[in-house]
């Protein structure tokens, strides 16, 4: 009886400590978002590029031929209101805000935008303004 209680606890301390992780993964996740779109929206194109995962960043300075920075505030990304839902799916992730949806990928040094500017389509995948290749 004895190691069926301690069994008990044992699990139901693994369950909280990665419902706790998710958690903290997708608010790191939605900050991610939150401060790439209030570098937009403010115009501070080296700070929203630093957002970008490097081969989103390559991708659109290939696509524009010019800088990031540049090429970025070019996109007219427009970004209003708050953080409407987060999914995250391993190192995966999907910030749904008021106008727009971002989808981030986990790197060593955090959270960084792989996508920008995506609609939903029914029945196929998003359509985004800026992505990787």
């Amino acid at each position: 009886m004895r190691h069926w209680r301690w069994a008990v606890l044992v699990a139901l301390t693994a369950c909280l400590a990665g419902c706790a992780t998710l958690g903290e993964r997708e608010t790191a996740a939605s900050r991610a978002a939150l401060r790439f779109a209030d570098s937009v929206r403010q115009a501070d194109g080296p700070r929203a590029c630093a957002a970008l995962a490097p081969e989103t960043r390559q991708e659109l300075e290939q696509s524009a031929e010019s800088p990031c920075p540049e090429a970025l505030l070019q996109e007219d990304l427009t970004y209003d209101g708050r953080v409407r839902s987060v999914q995250v799916y391993g190192q995966q992730a999907r910030v749904v805000l008021d106008t727009d949806t971002l989808f981030l990928s986990r790197f060593p040094t955090g959270w960084r935008i792989t996508a920008a500017g995506c609609e939903p389509r029914p029945q196929r995948p998003y359509q985004c303004q800026v992505k990787g290749g």
